[in-house]
């Protein structure tokens, strides 16, 4: 019997996942019941949004058969995810990775993530009549030493900086004048818009580490951005790059239809002794806003499989390149320059 792979998504309230006899079974709030038979359908992602519950019998499972699960909170922000005892004991890939660290290696990664951001960049300028990054960019890039990897990566980090704020400055000009922002803010932003970018960069850095914990790498051990000194995830924050220019078109068309009435004002504590208001979309948007996400992450992209296939989706695609890293880690591969979504 052929096996079809689906994901379980908890984003109302009060909805109940838990196993009965071999199946996964959800009941949603209405008592509107629905069973996945574990051998006949693959599970293969659960979202589980706070307001919901699941039960340890399920969660045994999914731990059991290595089934992703991400939890979030009430507004869509990804917090937690279950991981499989078994997940770590593919040692030689995260040594190998430490001794690329450690070598040339290093560089040509940097380069090449940065590269192919741009190249990402431009594909989406030229897409709405912009003019492109300069070749000059390029060639900074591809000149840039360092006596040490940190102040290598000072360098190329000054360099993406210069040409992302002007890419970002081009694209923020398509947001509805109603609901632009002056400029980009990141975590913590006071304005809506820029937390709707934060939201989707949130859900795409989900996308990347359990891509790269199935590939059994060390996401908090990175090339471009700074990892040893500071507990940050790194190399997650290194694959974001390569696909973080897609998720931004997506998120400018779906802001077309954003008002200004959509965003809601919420108190925040953000520590002992000062309080902020931020704006965040509404409940009912915001589940909806994930609903039209993770529909993004399922598009098809006409890049061809690693094993059969002339198409496959975006989640796929990431799940393959951070796979080919592995490979190019451990030396099974001569090179490794991230494919180009579109």
């Amino acid at each position: 019997m052929t096996r079809t792979e689906i994901k379980l998504v908890l984003d109302g309230n009060g909805s109940y996942l838990g196993m009965e006899k071999g199946c996964f079974v959800l009941k949603d709030k209405k008592g509107t019941v629905n069973k996945y038979p574990l051998f006949e359908q693959e599970i293969d992602e659960v979202i589980l949004k706070s307001g919901n519950s699941i039960s340890t019998g399920a969660l045994a499972s999914f731990g059991f058969w290595d089934i992703d699960v991400l939890v979030m909170t009430s507004r869509g922000r990804p917090v937690a995810m279950l991981k499989s005892l078994d997940s770590d004991n593919y040692v030689l890939t995260r040594v190998a990775q430490y001794k690329a660290y450690l070598d040339e290696r290093a560089y040509e990664i940097a380069k090449n993530i940065v590269k192919t951001k741009m190249e990402s960049q431009n594909i989406i300028l030229r897409k709405h009549g912009f003019e492109p990054h300069s070749p000059e960019y390029f060639e900074k890039i591809d000149k840039i030493t360092g006596k040490s990897l940190e102040s290598f990566q000072r360098s190329i980090n000054g360099v993406e900086g210069n040409f992302s704020q002007r890419y970002i400055t081009k694209m923020f000009s398509l947001i509805p004048e109603n609901i632009r922002p002056e400029k980009r803010a990141g975590f913590m932003a006071y304005d809506g818009t820029n937390n709707v970018f934060n939201l989707a960069y949130e859900m795409l850095g989900w996308k990347v580490h359990k891509s790269l914990l199935k590939a059994h790498l060390e996401p908090y051990l990175g090339f471009l951005h700074t990892s040893v000194q500071a507990s940050t995830m790194s190399l997650v924050c290194d694959f974001q790059e390569i696909y973080r220019a897609y998720v931004d078109d997506w998120v400018i068309g779906y802001l077309q239809n954003v008002k200004e009435r959509d965003f809601v004002t919420k108190t925040e504590v953000s520590n002992k002794r000062r309080r902020g208001k931020r704006e965040y979309l509404n409940d009912f948007d915001t589940s909806d806003f994930m609903r039209e996400l993770n529909g993004f992450f399922e598009s098809i992209v006409e890049v061809k499989r690693l094993r059969n296939g002339e198409r496959q989706t975006l989640e796929t695609l990431i799940n393959e390149e951070a796979q080919l890293f592995a490979k190019y880690l451990r030396r099974e591969v001569r090179t490794w320059i991230p494919r180009i979504a579109f």
